[in-house]
């Protein structure tokens, strides 16, 4: 499956487990400032690692559904970033889905644009370092989170969440297409 492809799938399930998420909770997350779904994302990338360096984890969600996690929680960033500071805690669930389908499509246009300059270098990568490329961001993102005076060079908070959430499809297809060869 080429990456479009194998992105649009991926995100399909993170939608289909968001949207069902909204159901049972509304949009609870709406409570969340930025720097707390940063610390969301860090939690789920230092699990990821974790279970990576022991080779051992103690609860059922392995892996996979953590990077999922890291994707969706990407996206609710990304979504809270958009609204503006007086929005509503709670949202109808069309226009969460609708915010949702806009910021992913934004990313998949990001993650085209960058794989045709970087030649999808990503493939000869190890989930490893994907997931280290993930807990590097979220430092840098901490760190212009806390620098009151804002960013004057970096691309900003929003870029490396995009970033995120790239990584962690390149994770689920790796590690699929991994899975597929056994």
């Amino acid at each position: 499956m080429d990456t479009p492809a194998h992105y649009d799938l991926i995100l399909s399930r993170c939608r289909q487990l968001f949207l069902a998420k909204t159901h049972d909770y509304g949009t609870a997350w709406r409570i969340l400032r930025l720097p707390s779904v940063t610390d969301q994302i860090f939690i789920k990338a230092n699990r990821i690692r974790t279970i990576q360096e022991t080779g051992v984890q103690k609860i059922a969600d392995g892996i996979d559904e953590e990077f999922v996690a890291i994707i969706n929680y990407c996206l609710i960033a990304l979504m809270q970033l958009r609204l503006p500071p007086g929005a509503p805690l709670d949202l109808p669930v069309a226009e969460v889905a609708a915010a949702y389908d806009y910021e992913a499509q934004a990313n998949r246009e990001l993650l085209l644009a960058k794989n045709h300059d970087y030649g999808e270098a990503w493939r000869q990568m190890r989930v490893s370092s994907i997931t280290d490329l993930i807990l590097m961001k979220l430092h840098r993102i901490k760190q212009l989170e806390d620098l009151a005076s804002g960013p004057t060079v970096s691309e900003g908070v929003e870029g490396g969440y995009r970033d995120m959430l790239n990584y962690a499809v390149f994770a689920l297809i790796l590690r699929e297409e991994a899975a597929a060869v056994v």
